[in-house]
């Protein structure tokens, strides 16, 4: 079973930044894709950038231009830059990576890690 483990939530106040990584744990699989999700209270969990083992980007129109992600493949960890933060931005934040086992394309989520951004 493939784990990750993610760093870096915490409390912020609005216009500050944080920088979220989260580490795959060593696998016999492929590891592709990578990247993050966010829910907050009361609302679906929502996509919020993803980057593929090459660096293609793909962002949230409400993230553009303040959070960036990027990857170490070395390192098998994925980060998101966080700046300009905003009260919105509070919520979980989760890291998922896919796996390609040879046969099919295998998902796993990290634990969450809380964001939060006081006004």
């Amino acid at each position: 079973q493939e784990q990750l483990v993610e760093s870096g939530g915490g409390l912020v106040q609005a216009g500050e930044s944080l920088r979220l990584s989260c580490a795959a744990s060593e696998s016999t699989f492929r590891l592709n894709g990578m990247g993050w999700y966010r829910q907050a209270p009361g609302k679906q969990r929502e996509f919020v950038a993803s980057i593929s083992r090459s660096g293609n980007i793909k962002s949230a129109d409400s993230v553009k231009g303040r959070f960036t992600i990027s990857r170490d493949n070395a390192k098998r960890t994925v980060y998101l830059q966080m700046d300009v933060l905003r009260p919105e931005d509070t919520a979980a934040y989760y890291c998922y990576a896919e796996y390609w086992t040879g046969a099919a394309i295998s998902v796993f989520w990290g634990q969450g890690t809380q964001v939060t951004v006081s006004s």
